[in-house]
């Protein structure tokens, strides 16, 4: 498999999208992965990523979309967010991405007052409608475990359901190391998206809190999940995410640590192309 960065690295660290991208390429990363909103951001910045990325040779795999209105009880809203993915779904085509990784949000109202089993039929149905469109230019969705108690998808239970659910060619499992600690997922768990994963996220954490720290930095054991997703034998990429670094000054340190310790990994379980 590839090594990956979520480029949201530097964005949130408030770096310039050419410095975050050169500095990737520069580090060693072999892919990256693009946070960007298209409903925001112009055709110029949208264009300046692929134009850079293309001069770099650093190929564009995915892009992040949280899409909680997915599962709104409100038709407008829902109506909203499916045109949003679509948007997204089009700019990966544009370039050239594997997916789109798709987080659809929380069960509203502590599963009171609208039945759960109605935002879940809601989000499959949607899901259908958006994997329809992601098939038609040759794009995959990618949907994240969130591991929070109120998330519709939140454990491998809920992800090989609900993909069953959609039984779409176009909607698969994001796998996300660290989402699975927090989630109680043993590591043999894993086994049960053969075939269905397509794409992962790598980061550490301190066991209880979401925290998308580099590889080393939290108590993730990362060699049993590792072992497993190389069984599954995956195309693609593992790609790193931080979040909110503690030290916005030093990201480019926190970086380069980051490409260090998920290298050592990757390479300690065969992982890395």
């Amino acid at each position: 498999m590839k090594l990956g960065l979520i480029n949201s690295a530097w964005v949130q660290a408030n770096q310039p999208t050419v410095f975050g991208l050169q500095k990737t390429k520069e580090i060693g990363f072999d892919t990256i992965d693009i946070f960007i909103d298209p409903l925001d951001a112009d055709v110029c910045e949208q264009k300046l990523i692929k134009d850079e990325c293309d001069r770099l040779d650093l190929p564009i795999v995915s892009i992040c979309c949280v899409a909680v209105g997915l599962i709104d009880f409100n038709p407008s809203v829902q109506r909203f967010h499916v045109e949003r993915v679509k948007a997204f779904l089009d700019l990966a085509h544009w370039y050239q991405a594997d997916n789109v990784l798709l987080v659809i949000g929380e069960y509203i109202w502590q599963q009171e007052v609208i039945p759960p089993e109605e935002q879940w039929r809601i989000g499959v149905e949607n899901c259908r409608i958006l994997g329809d469109y992601a098939a038609e230019r040759g794009i995959k969705i990618a949907l994240e475990l969130e591991p929070f108690k109120l998330s519709l998808v939140n454990s491998v239970d809920t992800m090989v359901r609900f993909i069953d659910d959609v039984n779409h060619e176009a909607v698969k499992a994001n796998i996300d190391v660290s989402h699975l600690l927090l989630a109680d997922v043993e590591p043999e768990e894993v086994r049960r998206l053969a075939g269905k994963a397509i794409h992962v996220h790598i980061s550490d954490c301190d066991g209880k809190v979401h925290g998308d720290l580099p590889p080393g930095r939290g108590v993730v054991p990362f060699e049993p999940y590792l072992n497993e997703i190389k069984a599954l034998e995956m195309e693609g990429a593992i790609s790193i995410e931080l979040e909110y670094s503690p030290e916005p000054d030093k990201i480019v340190q926190w970086v380069e640590e980051a490409y260090r310790e998920t290298d050592k990994l990757m390479q300690a379980a065969g992982l890395r192309d």
